[in-house]
């Protein structure tokens, strides 16, 4: 698969269009509230003894994406002082980035795709290294956009696309973020569900993130799944339409991850602690109020983070969609990044559901041990640890279960049998 790198001024540099000045006295207000102990903090609650973080400076690093935010609010906010460490986020470029910085030790740890890191841990999408997952950073809130051009031709929706493509026969290009990742399964699944075979009645290509707006724009694809703001904002440059939300593929759905090396949490296990319950205080305050998503759409639209304006942010981070076609709609099933601590549980289910799409489009030749797998990738242990440091509930099951859009019932019980039964597969 190739990866387009089109740069577009109009992404780099003009999308920023809110006023900086105000954002960041806001921040430096909130900062100082943090540190005087206004909003209920108390810095430095670890003690001096065996459980005090071993790296002070932990080098996260990040995608321009909305659901980046609970990271850049852990730092912005000085949630990471709480708990002895100071988070320094660092914007990256592509998924193909983060893996190959988190791989030779460059990023400590990374806002980063699921199944990317599940990738990395069984060699595929990249040199094979043990990985690690610390905690779920966000549920829902990605979305499959066509382009205006196929949206004027009926393509509205799966079900449109798919006729679309049976009548006006040519080569169709679909972009995801990155082969193994989330954005590539939401995207592949969807379209199966409605008869169109990923790998052999279209073409699909890598594109990052920040780029797919711009691609679109000069007929680079016919479509492609991306996390938020990218989905809204092809809506308000009016080249696409959202044809389906990656919520309505699965109601709370896992998305990105912490995620990190073995090397690292089994290295530096206190940090680990530190940075999962330093996240989880930031999740926690985001999901807290309106006002709060608010807040945090002025500080993660500017230069440093997502580089776009508060608008194209803030709208459906409230749950309020549009499709691009006069369809408007309040979604509870938005972007949701605690949710009373239900997001960020590293389930075991979440891990193998990956695995089994994995294995579906012929990523994994055979099928691993899913179980064994993931209980080695997701450190349920040191998140159980952070979240009693925040203060989190955790749930005492380590799967859950979900019905899909397909109608399947994913529950972890029989990972094989599930990534053999769809009638579409590699």
């Amino acid at each position: 698969m190739s990866e387009v790198n089109l740069k577009s001024t109009s992404e780099t540099d003009t999308l920023s269009q809110t006023c900086d000045l105000p954002r960041r006295k806001w921040i430096q207000g909130a900062s100082a509230m943090l540190g005087a102990g206004l909003l209920g903090q108390t810095p430095h609650v670890w003690a001096a003894g065996s459980d005090k973080p071993e790296k002070e400076e932990v080098r996260v690093g990040f995608i321009p994406l909305t659901d980046c935010a609970s990271v850049v609010m852990a730092s912005v906010l000085g949630f990471d002082k709480k708990y002895g460490i100071k988070i320094i986020p660092t914007k990256e470029s592509s998924w193909a980035s983060v893996r190959d910085k988190l791989v030779n030790g460059e990023l400590d740890a990374a806002h980063v795709l699921y199944g990317l890191i599940y990738g990395v841990q069984q060699g595929i999408g990249g040199q094979k290294k043990d990985m690690n997952v610390l905690m779920t950073l966000n549920h829902n809130g990605q979305a499959i956009t066509l382009s205006k051009a196929l949206a004027d031709k009926g393509a509205v929706n799966g079900a449109g696309l798919a006729k679309l493509m049976q009548t006006e026969k040519r080569e169709y290009t679909f972009a995801q973020t990155f082969p193994t990742g989330t954005h590539a399964m939401w995207l592949y699944f969807w379209l199966a569900q409605h008869g169109i075979h990923p790998l052999k009645d279209a073409k699909v290509i890598t594109v990052p993130p920040p780029q797919m707006v711009a691609n679109m724009r000069v007929g680079n694809m016919d479509g492609f799944c991306v996390g938020e703001p990218w989905n809204h904002r092809a809506i308000v440059d009016r080249i696409g339409i959202t044809a389906s939300t990656t919520q309505e593929i699965w109601k709370d759905h896992p998305e990105k991850v912490l995620g990190t090396t073995a090397e690292f949490s089994n290295k530096y296990p206190n940090t680990a602690r530190a940075l999962i319950a330093a996240v989880l205080e930031a999740s926690r305050w985001i999901d807290a109020s309106l006002s709060n998503k608010n807040k945090m759409a002025e500080v993660i639209a500017d230069k440093a983070y997502v580089n776009t304006s508060v608008d194209v942010i803030n709208q459906r981070i409230l749950g309020r969609y549009q499709n691009g076609l006069g369809k408007t709609w309040d979604d509870p099933d938005h972007m949701k990044f605690f949710n009373d601590g239900a997001v960020n549980f590293p389930y075991l289910s979440d891990g193998m559901w990956f695995m089994t799409q994995h294995k579906r489009w012929g990523l994994l030749k055979a099928d691993p041990d899913y179980l064994a797998v993931a209980k080695a990738v997701n450190r349920i242990d040191l998140y159980k640890d952070g979240a009693a440091k925040a203060g989190v509930s955790v749930p005492k099951e380590l799967m859950r279960s979900s019905k899909l859009a397909d109608g399947t019932v994913w529950d972890g019980k029989n990972p094989a049998a599930y990534a053999a039964g769809f009638k579409i597969r590699a």
